[in-house]
């Protein structure tokens, strides 16, 4: 009869396994996130699969997670690449200190082309998203999972449990209050 020792390395290996078998099969799907978040920051030198690589290595240690719905985990691990992202951003910026001191504007949109441009504007917006996230939780859940994670608003009510009309509706409100803040009034 094994002991509750062994018991436990045999349901941490199971569910290691599921987690293991969860990530191959949405791989792909992650790259595809990863190409979208790495839009977010156009001074990125981190490739798709770098990105999606160095996520898993945040995630790995989580065998819990294969219990979650395949959405769910793409959200977790959109919220792993925006870190992996945000602490280059912060790397990056330590180094260079200073700039142009030209200011320059965040777009959130729903096209991919129109985003974040420089480190400075990454580190506001992660900055503000915190903020946001400390004020209404789910508008902050619907910008990472739609700018950074890259779903629908579909996948994002499903994950959320919501209509789409109430994502929409977060979508436009954090939005508008994430331009307020990662924006100079002056502009």
């Amino acid at each position: 009869m094994p002991g509750p020792q062994k018991a436990r390395e045999d349901r941490s290996s199971e569910e290691r396994r599921a987690l293991d078998d969860l990530f191959s099969l949405i791989y792909e799907e992650l790259r595809r996130i990863a190409s979208y978040a790495r839009r977010s920051d156009a001074n990125a030198t981190i490739n798709s699969t770098a990105l999606v690589h160095e996520a898993w290595l945040k995630l790995k240690d989580s065998p819990g997670l294969a219990a979650n719905s395949a959405s769910h985990f793409k959200s977790i691990a959109a919220k792993a690449m925006r870190q992996v992202l945000v602490d280059e951003a912060r790397r990056r910026n330590a180094h260079k200190r200073g700039g142009d001191g030209v200011a320059k504007r965040v777009t959130l949109t729903d096209t991919p082309e129109q985003v974040l441009s420089c480190d400075e504007e990454l580190l506001a917006l992660d900055e503000s998203l915190a903020e946001l996230a400390e004020l209404n939780e789910r508008q902050a859940q619907v910008v990472e999972s739609r700018f950074f994670g890259g779903l629908s608003v579909a996948e994002t009510a499903d994950l959320l449990g919501v209509s789409e009309s109430a994502v929409e509706r977060d979508w436009r409100a954090a939005k508008a209050w994430l331009a307020s803040r990662v924006r100079p009034a002056s502009q």
